[in-house]
């Protein structure tokens, strides 16, 4: 029988490589020792050789632990638990208080927990991860000081969180997640997939979602696709994307849901967070999200904090359509400040909003109802909603357009990879009016427009949308 056990007694130097034999499996947890430190120049370094990757089949443990130690880059390794419900209790691989450390190429599969769990970390790279079939999360990053900076510089990319159900002894709180980040500043998730995630969390409640972050401070999540995620039969959440408690300083963008029981976007403040503030949405795509749990939109706004309000967030150029429900939901209980629309498409079933709202401005946006044409909390008409409401209304100028943007073939999707999410051909409008039927962002509220739309095609000053 191979075991990692004599590997997890050695003393590693920089340099020092860990070589497993490709296509062999290797029974019990590879601990590596405390303090181990390599250098930029000399890695510690941990992988297969030969012909296919090794799998490290630690039943009940966990795969790999890596403690208060630097340089260390793991790669082309298959970790194997027992299953979230058959015995295992831990995450795969756990990563705490590391800096300097480089995760290439990894499956991990069969945990109660987290996949992969990176704690009080900094400077880490997390690239090409397949983490699935596990319990609380895919991929994990927290911290355990409850500070926004304990986990700082974490890059994470080419990742794929897949059929994470939910972990079935937590009966407190949410499980089934994609890719959580809390506890950090300056993170960012980029050409990261998310589904299927969230489907057997054991409780009804506050619910999982596939790509989101909280308690955080310049957070940026961009070209990710979130699709056909859920909740518990009964539980909330289940989203595609989410800016939650405590969110500063940072950005959702080019991203694409679809399918999730959730909504597309949730920008949610829970209560006893820390201030939600100064945030960005935009060139995102939403397409039929939100029409399972208590979302009923793409967009979802909602707060529980009676002291810390969703503070100045500026939403702009996304592509909203859902064809049951709405494309914008408020809560009943969601108080809000500075919340504004620019040039995005929203477009819902009956209504386009759900709930009542009477602090968000909205400025050269699409507005379109399949049933009705225009319907915004019993107002049929958009003249007279401008009018009564006093929105879409610019230093006494109209703004805003109610036509239908004309989408073909929007309700069949079948991307399924972040990776080639540049050549998603759908959710492009055929209405001419929209290519200069908004406002000038630049010019007139001095919002930068990113540089380019959800294609990477140059974005157009007055284009209303995600893509051109």
């Amino acid at each position: 029988m191979k075991t990692v056990k004599k590997i997890s007694r050695l003393a590693l130097n920089a340099g020092d490589s860990i070589l497993l034999k490709g296509g062999q499996i290797f029974n019990g947890t590879l601990a590596i020792n405390y303090n181990t430190n390599g250098t930029a120049q000399k890695l510690v370094v941990i992988t297969s050789y030969g012909v296919g990757i090794a799998t490290i089949n630690s039943t009940t443990e966990k795969g790999l632990v890596i403690n208060n130690s630097s340089y260390v880059i793991i790669q082309n390794i298959k970790l194997l638990g027992a299953g979230r419900k058959n015995g295992n209790t831990t995450s795969g691989v756990d990563i705490a208080y590391c800096k300097n450390i480089t995760i290439d190429n990894i499956d991990v599969s069969g945990y109660q927990k987290s996949g992969l769990l990176i704690r009080n970390c900094s400077n880490m790279i997390v690239t090409n991860v397949m983490a699935h079939d596990n319990g609380s999360a895919g991929i994990s990053v927290g911290g355990e000081n409850f500070l926004k900076t304990d986990c700082r510089n974490i890059d994470i990319r080419y990742c794929r969180a897949e059929n994470n159900p939910g972990d079935p002894t937590n009966k407190d709180n949410h499980s089934g997640n994609g890719i959580i980040i809390g506890q950090c500043t300056n993170a960012k998730i980029s050409y990261c997939t998310a589904t299927n995630n969230g489907w057997d969390m054991p409780r009804i409640g506050n619910g999982p979602v596939g790509i989101w972050a909280w308690e955080s401070d310049s957070i940026t999540i961009e070209h990710c696709l979130s699709y056909e995620n859920k909740t518990s039969v009964g539980g909330q959440d289940g989203g595609g994307f989410d800016f939650d408690g405590g969110i500063t300083n940072s950005v959702i963008q080019y991203c694409l849901s679809y399918g999730n029981q959730g909504s597309g976007i949730g920008l949610f403040q829970y209560n006893n967070a820390s201030p939600w503030e100064n945030n960005i949405i935009r060139y995102n795509i939403s397409i039929n999200d939100g029409n399972v749990s208590d979302a009923k939109a793409g967009i979802y706004i909602w707060n529980q904090s009676p002291s810390n309000n969703l503070k100045n967030c500026a939403i702009y150029n996304n592509t909203i359509y859902n064809n049951k429900n709405a494309a914008l939901s408020y809560s009943t209980i969601t108080n809000n400040e500075n919340i504004v629309f620019y040039n995005n498409i929203l477009v819902g079933n009956k209504e386009i909003i759900l709930g009542k709202d009477s602090v968000s401005k909205y400025y050269g946006n699409c507005w379109y109802s399949l049933t009705n044409g225009f319907n915004v909390n019993g107002i049929a008409n958009f003249d007279t909603w401008r009018n009564q409401k006093q929105q879409e209304i610019f230093n006494g100028a109209k703004t805003g357009i109610n036509i239908d943007p004309a989408f073909a073939n929007i309700n069949t999707i079948n991307i399924t990879d972040a990776k080639v999410l540049a050549s998603f051909s759908m959710a492009k409008a055929a209405n001419a009016l929209l290519i200069n039927g908004g406002i000038d962002l630049q010019q007139l509220f001095n919002i930068p427009t990113g540089g380019k739309d959800f294609n990477d095609n140059v974005a157009q000053a007055k284009s209303i949308g995600a893509r051109f």
